[in-house]
């Protein structure tokens, strides 16, 4: 087995709000990988003083060790209590109702013997190889459906984040609820030979940039790694802000890769 994890900060001179994450049993045969991208808030009060460097480092520790060590509770109810262990760590002093408390979008895939098992929530990116080649990428993409418009407003944006409302969109924050919102499946292990977690600023090659489909971006991963794939990104970013154009928000965001071949 080849476990493979990269991650670098958008600004050097700001924290990472990424996490990657794998764990592997001492049994063999089996693993966990947990990718996470924390949501950078606008400027001013997001109702907690710990920052969501803080917050995904928690979430990212409950994630990895509640589907490593409990093999037994679907994904959906890891995330849950994930989510719920982390709220309750600051839930005394901060205010976790706040729209813009410090949230995440989340990957976990668990694998044993028997099956791949998956969980997707919002813009991060799972990409899983099949044995003959061809690959599926398991994607959440409610956020993509909201209006660009929309998008541009902090006020909008902050209508249908989390919101029980037609067109909303969902991360992690302090509701374990938003569990039951995430994409989730399984696929025998059999038809899955290698597989890959991506936070958007890793996926922007093929998502923004439109360097490769899927199929070419996983490969860029078994052959050169995942630092390559990332390094890839910053030249496209770098290239694209030389010519004056403008990805997204930032013209560098936080990126992180994992790749594992079974």
């Amino acid at each position: 087995m080849r476990i493979d994890l990269s991650s670098a900060p958008g600004n050097p001179e700001r924290p990472n709000e990424d996490w990657l994450s794998a764990a592997l049993p001492t049994s063999g045969g089996g693993g966990v990988l947990v990718a996470l991208d924390g949501v950078t808030p606008p400027g001013g009060d997001v109702g907690c003083g710990h920052g969501v460097p803080w917050f995904v480092a928690r979430l990212g520790g409950h994630l990895t060790e509640l589907s490593g060590s409990h093999g037994d509770m679907p994904l959906d109810g890891v995330l849950a209590e994930a989510i719920r262990r982390t709220a309750d760590a600051h839930r005394q002093t901060c205010d976790l109702s706040h729209v813009r408390t410090p949230q995440a979008t989340v990957v976990v895939v668990r694998w044993d013997a028997e099956y791949v098992e998956h969980l997707v929530l919002s813009d991060s990116v799972l990409l899983l190889r099949g044995p003959e080649g061809g690959v599926t990428a398991v994607l959440d993409d409610r956020l993509d459906r909201v209006p660009a418009e929309l998008l541009r407003s902090e006020a909008a944006t902050d209508v249908l984040r989390n919101a029980d409302a037609p067109g909303a969109f969902f991360t992690a924050a302090a509701d374990p609820s938003v569990a039951a919102r995430a994409v989730t499946g399984r696929t025998p292990r059999a038809r899955v030979v290698a597989l890959a977690a991506l936070t958007d600023g890793a996926s922007r090659w093929t998502d923004t940039f439109g360097a490769g489909d899927w199929a070419d971006c996983l490969a860029v991963l078994r052959k050169e790694g995942a630092g390559a794939l990332i390094d890839r990104v910053r030249a496209l970013e770098s290239a694209a802000a030389a010519a004056g154009g403008r990805v997204r928000s930032k013209v560098h965001d936080d990126a992180s890769a994992a790749y594992a071949e079974l």
